[in-house]
């Protein structure tokens, strides 16, 4: 490794690798392009696959010890799904950049082929996410819900086993999989508000290495720094997180950002609602975020998310 080598730190699993090989590619296609090795790093997330995420205590579960590796410097960039990043970065850290959004929906996967509204009463649907499950009840209460860990590859196999008649992913893992003909169904944001930032890659970097953000800032994409700056915004004062059913979607029309962002009950009964538009400006995108929590609080969002917790503690002591 020479001093113009960037390192580049990822989760191991199939889709972190590929969300890295993605960064190394854009890097090398610079003019003056620096070497480019990549670092795979185990996470608390990947070690704890047999525990529902949202029974496991605290956050960064995909993070922290990609954070850990940067602040040491054993490697220079970070990749991550940006839903996993917590909208507090470690003292030290910045974002150094955000790519181009994939599609941010949720998609079905089933075993027949169904669609969500063609599945029977009962069917057994799997997934990680009490988001997903929460909308899941709202539209289809007759369905039973199963957890579901494991990378993308692994929750695919289960499905084919018998385990689940379907199952909920994000639509952009299974595009960057080449598994996009798995898909039945791609959910609509109506319906089924995608997490903060699904669908974008992030990138972390030192914030004094000026060298690595100098590289880095010539692959942001600003249309969709603006619209996750909006919604990292929303869940930070929502202070949510992946053990909160919130779902949120921002996006550029012109010069104009469009959100809405949504609270739901586990159970699928109580839901609670929020939308506005700003300027297509960063000052104004975290405004709008800001303004757009602040009104679900007011409307109770807080209470369901205590209810939330309570629950969260009674079955996971």
């Amino acid at each position: 490794m020479t001093a113009d080598t960037l390192r580049i730190g990822t989760r191991a699993s199939a889709l972190a690798l590929w969300q890295a090989r993605h960064v190394e590619s854009l890097l090398r296609a610079l003019p003056d392009a620096p070497q480019v090795e990549l670092v795979p790093i185990v996470t608390s997330g990947d070690l704890q696959t047999q525990v529902p995420l949202w029974a496991v205590r605290g956050r960064a579960f995909f993070t922290k010890e990609l954070d850990r590796a940067l602040l040491e410097e054993r490697v220079d960039l970070a990749v991550h799904s940006l839903k996993d990043l917590p909208t507090e970065l470690e003292p030290g850290l910045a974002l150094a950049a955000v790519l181009e959004r994939e599609d941010p929906r949720d998609a079905l996967v089933s075993r027949a082929g169904a669609t969500l509204a063609a599945l029977p009463r009962g069917a057994r649907v799997g997934t990680s996410s009490l988001r997903r499950r929460a909308f899941l009840a709202r539209v289809r209460p007759d369905l039973e819900l199963h957890e579901l860990r494991g990378n993308v590859p692994t929750r695919i196999e289960r499905l084919e086993r018998g385990d689940y008649d379907a199952i909920v992913l994000a639509a952009a893992g299974l595009k960057r999989l080449g598994l996009e003909k798995r898909i039945c169904e791609r959910l609509s944001p109506a319906d089924f508000p995608p997490a903060v930032s699904q669908g974008a890659i992030g990138i972390c970097a030192r914030t004094a290495d000026s060298n690595t953000r100098r590289w880095l800032s010539r692959l942001d994409h600003p249309a969709t720094r603006l619209a996750t700056t909006a919604e990292r915004a929303l869940l930070q004062r929502i202070e949510g997180g992946c053990q909160v059913p919130l779902g949120a979607l921002a996006e550029l029309e012109d010069t104009r950002i469009d959100m809405r962002a949504v609270v739901c009950s586990l159970d699928g009964t109580s839901s609670l609602a929020a939308t506005g538009q700003c300027a297509a400006e960063a000052d104004a995108a975290r405004a709008l975020g800001e303004r757009l929590a602040g009104e679900l609080l007011a409307q109770g969002a807080d209470r369901l998310i205590a209810a939330q917790r309570a629950a969260q503690q009674a079955s996971n002591p």
